[in-house]
């Protein structure tokens, strides 16, 4: 299995499985002498941790990262950062009844179809377990770009909507509530609906909406590593996401021109911000904003019709301990990819100055 690695200066190769020993990374490229906030990366990790509220899954993992080399004496060294995560909650057994049965929607019919066989428990390497390694790379990333302020925010679950713009959002209130949404109106109703679903036995999905600013102009690299291009490949990259659209998005499709352009200021800025800060592939110094959509997670506690590995048809129902909305803790996630596409860029950036 082969690429395991994102990024081109900077760049993030993992390894491990949801039930394996551990997962862990080695992260390539981060600049020698940056004086690391350690406090900051593990409440990254924090954010993103399974068991943190009633709303996601129930299993209890610390995601502790423990930082092997890379590091001395609180500052990176310019060499190889090597990390690890344990894993220290794994109940496999849940797995035993789909070790030859595949789940509808769920990577394990590719998987084993692709590589002639495939770790059953709680999905292997293809486990949204895997991300907690993205999110300390990213919470480095935010630090080598720290004058870059980077929020993402749960913006629908199901059909609800946040229906204000992100200008009239609080950011400072994304983290007030379980579910990661900045309006407190839509939030309980987000949490009330998720609470409904996973009583049901089912599960749903949402939308996360990111926020990027002060971004320098000039990040970006036609003609194949346009800064939306990566952006698109990092959030696509994320288990269960089904979407992806900046600034205008779709809406844009709607339009004439007169109605979508940015007319320019004199000092190069623009009076609306419909290119999502970007154009040509380059940050043009506007916001950019972005939309994500997830969808439901696979596993779900009733009863569905599915094949198992000869093909027969069988029935299977979901066990264990597993999110009925993958949102509230993708939201870190989000960032982290965020962090880790604009920390590339601003390094090939730097790296053209003499």
């Amino acid at each position: 299995m082969s690429f395991n690695s994102f990024g081109n200066l900077l760049k993030l190769t993992t390894y491990g499985e949801s039930h394996g020993v551990s997962i862990g990374g080695i992260i390539d490229g981060f600049p020698a002498g940056l004086k690391l906030d350690f406090e900051a990366i593990q409440d990254e990790l924090n954010r993103r941790k399974p068991g943190q509220s009633k709303i996601v899954t129930q299993r209890k993992e610390p995601d502790t990262v423990e930082f092997l080399s890379g590091i001395f004496e609180g500052k990176t060294t310019g060499t190889s950062i090597g990390f690890v995560i344990k894993n220290t909650n794994q109940k496999s057994k849940d797995y035993n009844h789909n070790t030859n049965i595949y789940r509808p929607s769920h990577a394990d019919y590719t998987y084993d179809k692709k590589f002639g066989g495939r770790d059953y428990r709680g999905g292997g390497r293809s486990s949204a377990r895997e991300t907690a390694n993205w999110v300390v790379a990213g919470a480095l990333a935010k630090q080598l770009i720290s004058n870059i302020n980077i929020n993402a925010f749960t913006s629908s679950v199901g059909d609800i909507f946040i229906d204000k713009p992100y200008q009239n959002l609080d950011f400072s209130k994304i983290e007030d509530n379980v579910i990661r949404c900045p309006d407190d109106f839509s939030a309980q109703k987000m949490i009330s609906k998720i609470k409904e679903i996973r009583k049901a036995g089912d599960t749903i999905g949402g939308t996360i909406t990111c926020v990027a600013q002060n971004v320098p102009l000039g990040i970006g690299e036609p003609i194949f590593n346009k800064l939306h291009a990566e952006l698109g490949k990092a959030m696509l990259s994320i288990n269960a996401v089904k979407g992806f659209e900046f600034g205008s998005g779709f809406c844009g499709s709607k339009m004439k021109g007169s109605e979508h352009n940015d007319i320019f200021n004199e000092d190069g800025t623009t009076q609306t911000n419909l290119s999502g800060g970007i154009q040509g592939g380059i940050s043009n110094g506007m916001d950019i904003y972005f939309r994500v959509a997830f969808k439901p997670v696979a596993t779900i506690m009733s009863s569905q019709q599915t094949i198992n590995s000869e093909n027969k048809i069988t029935e299977i129902t979901g066990k264990g301990r597993h999110d009925p909305c993958v949102v509230p803790r993708a939201v870190p996630i989000v960032e982290a990819m965020t962090a880790l596409v604009l920390a590339d860029f601003y390094l090939l950036n730097r790296s053209r100055t003499v």
